[in-house]
């Protein structure tokens, strides 16, 4: 897994450290999840993605409930798609 930061979409604010894997990296296309790097709660939204390599992307996060069975926190485990161009 790649590191990366998520930021809230509103102000730009550094939210968490993320570890994310893409599984489409198409411009227009890409989505992938994501883990938390540290125990917090953030609502399922609208976030940008900072990527490893620098760029950035706006996208959607839902929750990944089904982790929990692999022995990961639910509260950790998101799905994210891009809602905007990664830049």
């Amino acid at each position: 897994m790649s590191q990366g930061k998520l930021y809230d979409s509103i102000n730009g604010e550094l939210i968490v450290g993320v570890e994310y894997r893409m599984f489409d990296t198409s411009v227009d296309n890409w989505w992938g999840e994501l883990n938390l790097a540290d125990y917090m709660r953030i609502p399922d939204g609208s976030y940008i993605l900072e990527l490893a390599d620098g760029r950035r992307g706006r996208c959607i996060l839902n929750r990944k409930l089904n982790k929990a069975i692999s022995g990961l926190l639910p509260l950790h485990c998101f799905r994210f798609r891009g809602s905007s161009k990664i830049e």
